[in-house]
């Protein structure tokens, strides 16, 4: 019989024992939903279902792609859910207790689940029946599958009142950056409306934060806000009054809550709490999953390619060293053993490269925590060497010198440094103002660092530092920019090149759309002799070389290639030493010498895998050669005798002659380069590495006073719970959400996908099942400027001219009854010729015709069309086209085409909207603010016709800026600008407030990334501008929920107005020219 003492004893182990088998089976809980006591919730991408009071969750879906917001049925039967089985994100149905998912919609655009109405129809959240993208409420019947809208513009969530009477919802969708504590113009806010009645009503107006996920219980609203700094539950009355705070979390956010009966569910960090209504107290709901984890299992790395960091070939040209995936590699390139040198998943390795001399690798990683460059033997059999240990800040790709005894790197701080590889002594030799330095190119000697910078006018010069003397020298002036230093092997001539050839490729602002100067082709090869009295082997021969070889045959000055073993440089008119070589201008980068050939890439611009490797010999009469067409990038080995090339995902390598290489002759082989990481230990890694790299990339080195070390120890508890990728991202969005920043954005990474993305084929057109006409209705055409006929929506097209209400019974001989949906017949079929069966509107005659189906996306560019025309079509017709109209959807390489094609043709208006609501962003709004800019201040009067102006399509009359909340980014600064500069009035509401620029450079491992918000922006006046807050317009007129649903713009017809009491006000007239003159000499004449 056991004691006492050791029964107590087997308890508490036994105890012990249950608590780690229970925190082994813990995972990462999201998207919660509850009904009665059943809970259903996200975790590992599938849906789980848990009962309150027990622990034991049961998986109810195995599809490898996530699903998520769950919503269950009103009798607790029935479970909706997104997920993107075959590509799109459309809704789904099972029952409660599992089974095989039902699809219920085929958008071909995001459906995002939102719950269920009291006639237990599924509510869903999409972009799909917008024309100008907002996210609208659909209710889809599970029966029927018929849908119908909800009669608001903007709504993406909605608890449904008493018999259905009218919605509590929240207004606008999250806006996409991650960001806590967000008070810009789209924040999330909440409305109420009751069918019939005239519009919305805002409840939450009183505060300026996030107020959303609304959610009914008796006579009162439970809704999720920010207003105590972090996502708690709060609750108020039906009119939005009387504010109570129910839960007070810290730390995270409370997320995604959803309500039934008496309870709340929602998701705090890693963990699904439940709040009792009744008593006002909230605990974590204890779960665990019956799991194999299969996502935290040790996972083979598939394409290690895809991951590539850096790569550098070895001197002899036998082995290429590869960092990729963090790990590092070295790979013969004939033949022989792939060594693989580092085996952590706990730490990332990238910026490989050979020590020259030595058979070692060197390499940053972040071992101890900051990036650090380590050592390591190429061959692998023995450990590494830390070299550097005073890494605070981001460093780049490190540089070695010929002799390996050095090297040199920048820094995210714009420093520039050189390390003694021998002490890992470190010495700063510069700090930039303008920009990073960068070009970093060792002479042959080891004794001098040629690299370019930024001068004050941000222009690049290339300068050389002096190992010796520890000081620097300018080679270039700050007169033309001057990059990619590239030494001779024999240390006589520094090659360079530079943007010097300026011809422009139109020759006057006179034609269509005010043609400007473009200079394509500006790149020149020049050659900087660094002693004096040195013959240059590109110097055209001459009689007096043919007689000075004669005297002395040993001479050779087309081969000048005699070693220096230590170069001196005549620093004295040094600039007066640099020759042009004969080669044409062109778009060039990346230049490279050896001993007989120069080797840079060129580049066709505006064409896709244009980059090609030429070479040329350097001596006088040579041909430029091109070694390989579409290349990614190149690198010379250090001794400048072997060549390799990175092209479409594969390594070639030859011998740096100047021939053309880069066939399989020359590939080398990856096969051997497999490789598996612990998932676990690299999602750790990779939370750590995030968090570093925001520290470093972000603008504000003070990390706008968040104490940034403890934020990272708050998350870092929860990687262990982590179990899929997507798990990682939501963790990484709620640690980088505490820098209050917008331009972060959490995307991509190594995330599980069964490959399935099965297009639908659009027909351009509203279509409505009806069955008592055996078909389809066509409701609408979408519409779009006839000008471009090549945009007209399939059923529009001249061959087939399908009228509005015919019905389309059959698709390919198909009876579209047949199925649940038509787009079910419509998979796969873009571009494709579709037969389509249809019966006139007028006499129920069928005919057949053949349609090419568009894709989604192209859909919804046409719905777009059709905003922007009908808009085109209402300032044209009310203002009896004195007033201009043009709509730019972002600020990139397609929209100044939407700006030339649309200003143009209304340059000459007395009055102008340039409309940038919904604008996503880009980066040319100095181009269209410098356009509006230009004045008329001469006319030319030709001897027929009417007056024209100088300066050409300069516009002279009224502008108004049309904003909204959706303007983004350099959309907002377009608008800000205009107002600023003095061109006219900005008209809507608040926008965005993102005008710290970003940067996506600091990729993770598996190539995810955080963006970083790396550049403010502020005003003469001293103060930062738009960032969290946005552009206040001038005048604020809201476009109201309802009212625009139903074809309302109140915003457009406000800017109308404005502009047309304005043109009453201040008419604008071309002045007329003066009477020609008589000139005095004439009057003489006829006097006579």
């Amino acid at each position: 019989m056991l004691s006492r003492h050791t029964l107590l004893s087997l308890l508490i182990l036994l105890s012990l024992l249950a608590n780690a088998v229970q925190a082994q089976n813990n995972g990462y809980y999201r998207y919660p939903a509850i009904h009665g006591d059943m809970v259903v919730f996200t975790a590992e991408g599938d849906l789980w279902k848990v009962r309150l009071g027990t622990s034991e969750a049961t998986r109810l879906t195995t599809h490898p792609e996530q699903e998520l917001h769950p919503a269950i049925s009103t009798d607790g039967k029935w479970i909706a859910f997104s997920a993107s089985y075959e590509g799109p994100t459309e809704v789904y149905l099972i029952p409660v207790e599992g089974g095989k998912p039902e699809r219920l919609t085929y958008d071909g655009e995001s459906a995002r689940v939102v719950g269920w109405t009291p006639d237990r129809r599924v509510c869903y959240a999409t972009r799909h029946f917008s024309t100008l993208p907002n996210t609208q409420l659909v209710l889809v019947d599970p029966q029927t599958k018929q849908i119908e809208r909800v009669e608001l513009n903007q709504a993406s969530q909605a608890a449904w009142l008493e018999k259905q009477m009218g919605l509590v919802f929240t207004r606008l969708s999250k806006q996409g950056s991650s960001t806590k504590r967000y008070h810009g113009g789209s924040v999330e806010n909440l409305w109420k409306y009751m069918l019939g009645q005239d519009e919305a009503i805002a409840l939450t107006a009183d505060y300026t934060g996030t107020s959303r996920s609304p959610m009914l219980h008796g006579d009162r609203i439970y809704f999720n806000s920010d207003r105590d700094g972090t996502l708690n539950i709060w609750s108020m009355n039906l009119q939005g009054k009387d504010l109570q705070q129910h839960t007070t979390h810290e730390g995270f956010d409370c997320l995604r809550p959803d309500l039934h009966g008496n309870r709340i569910v929602y998701q705090l960090g890693a963990d699904l709490y439940v709040l009792d209504l009744s008593t006002d107290k909230s605990s974590v709901i204890p779960i665990t999953l019956s799991s194999d984890f299969e996502q935290r299992r040790e996972l083979w790395v598939e394409s290690p390619e895809d991951y590539l960091d850096s790569y550098c070939l070895s001197d002899d040209g036998k082995n290429l060293a590869l960092a990729l995936h963090g790990n590092l590699f070295v790979v013969p390139v004939d033949r022989g053993r792939t060594v693989h040198l580092t085996h952590s998943s706990s730490a990332r390795y990238r910026s490989v490269l050979f020590q020259p001399g030595a058979d070692k690798v060197l390499a940053l990683t972040d071992e101890t925590g900051e990036y650090e460059v380590w050592s390591m033997p190429s061959n692998g059999l023995q450990a590494g060497s830390q070299v550097t240990r005073t890494g605070k800040v981001f460093r780049f790709q490190p540089v070695a010198s010929p002799d390996g005894k050095w090297l040199a790197f920048t820094d995210k701080n714009h420093h520039l440094w050189i390390i003694e590889t021998a002490t890992g002594k470190q010495q700063r030799i510069g700090v930039s103002d303008y920009g990073n330095f960068y070009d970093l190119s060792w002479s042959p000697d080891s004794r001098w660092l040629a690299y370019a910078k930024s001068a004050e006018n941000w222009t690049d010069q290339i300068w050389l530092w002096s190992l010796k003397k520890k000081e620097a020298i300018a080679v270039t002036t700050d007169r033309a920019d001057s990059y990619d230093p590239a030494w001779s092997p024999d240390g006589k001539f520094l090659y360079f090149l530079s943007d010097r050839h300026l011809s422009s490729s139109v020759a006057s602002p006179w034609g269509p759309r005010q043609p400007e100067p473009y200079f394509d082709n500006t790149t020149l090869i020049y050659e900087l002799a660094l002693q004096n009295n040195i013959s240059s082997p590109f110097r055209e021969i001459t009689e007096l070389d043919e007689k000075e070889r004669e005297d002395d045959p040993e001479k050779n000055l087309e081969d000048p290639n005699v070693p220096l073993l230590e170069i001196e440089i005549d620093v004295e008119n040094i600039m007066r030493r640099i020759r042009k070589l004969p080669v044409s201008g062109g778009n060039y980068s990346e230049l490279a010498a050896t001993d007989k050939h120069l080797y840079w890439v060129s580049t066709n611009k505006g064409t896709s895998s244009s980059r090609s490797l030429k070479s040329r010999a350097r001596k006088f009469d040579a041909d430029v050669v091109t070694v390989a067409n579409s290349i990614d990038s190149y690198q010379l080995s250090t001794n400048a005798k072997h060549l390799v090339l990175w092209k479409s995902g594969s390594f070639y390598v030859f011998a740096a002659h100047g021939k053309s290489g880069g066939g399989s002759d020359d590939l080398v082989s990856l096969r051997n380069v497999r490789f598996s990481v612990d998932p676990v230990k690299r999602w750790r890694q990779m939370l750590v590495d995030a968090w570093r790299l925001e520290r470093d990339y972000f603008y504000d080195p003070n990390l706008h006073g968040v104490k940034w070390k403890e934020v990272l120890d708050l998350h870092l508890k929860l990687v262990e719970r982590v179990t899929d990728r997507a798990e990682l991202n939501d963790l990484l969005e709620q640690m980088v959400g505490e820098l209050e920043a917008l331009h972060i954005y959490v995307r991509g990474g190594q995330q599980r996908t069964d490959g399935d993305d099965v297009g639908i084929g659009s027909l351009g057109a509203v279509l409505r099942h009806d069955r008592d006409r055996k078909g389809y209705v066509v409701e609408h055409i979408y519409i779009s400027d006839p000008d471009y006929p090549e945009n007209l929506s399939p059923l529009a097209h001249p061959d087939v001219q399908i009228k509005q209400q015919s019905v389309i019974r059959k698709v390919n001989g198909v009876d579209v009854n047949s199925v649940g949906h038509i787009n079910v017949l419509l998979r796969e079929q873009v571009g494709r010729q579709v037969l389509l069966e249809v019966a006139s509107p007028d006499d129920d005659t069928v005919r057949e015709v053949v349609v090419r189906p568009i894709s989604m996306a192209r859909e919804a560019d046409l719905r777009y069309d059709q905003w922007e025309f009908s808009r085109r079509l209402a300032v044209d017709k009310v203002s009896e086209q004195q007033i201009g109209y043009l709509h730019l959807r972002a600020m990139g390489k397609d929209n100044i085409a939407e700006w030339t094609r649309d200003f143009y043709p209304v340059y000459n208006r007395p009055a102008l909207i340039v409309d940038v609501r919904h604008n996503r962003g880009g980066n040319i709004d100095s181009w269209i603010l410098e356009k509006l800019g230009r004045q008329a201040w001469f006319y030319w009067q030709p001897r027929v016709g009417k007056p024209y102006w100088n300066m050409q399509y300069a516009f002279r009359g009224h502008m108004v800026v049309l904003c909204n909340e959706r303007t983004a980014s350099d959309g907002e600064a377009f608008a800000e600008g205009f107002r600023r500069l003095g061109y006219g009035v900005v008209i809507g509401t608040r926008t965005w407030g993102g005008e710290i620029w970003l940067s996506i450079n600091n990729r993770l491992v598996d190539k995810g990334y955080a963006s970083a918000a790396q550049s403010g922006v502020f005003g003469p006046e001293g103060k930062w501008l738009i960032e969290g807050h946005g552009v206040d317009p001038d005048i604020v007129v809201d476009n109201l929920p309802h009212a625009t649903f139903v074809g309302k713009d109140a915003q457009l017809d406000a800017a109308i107005k404005y502009l047309q009491n304005k043109l009453k006000q201040e008419p604008i007239e071309t002045p007329q020219a003066p009477p020609y003159p008589v000139r005095p000499g004439t009057k003489k004449t006829l006097n006579r």
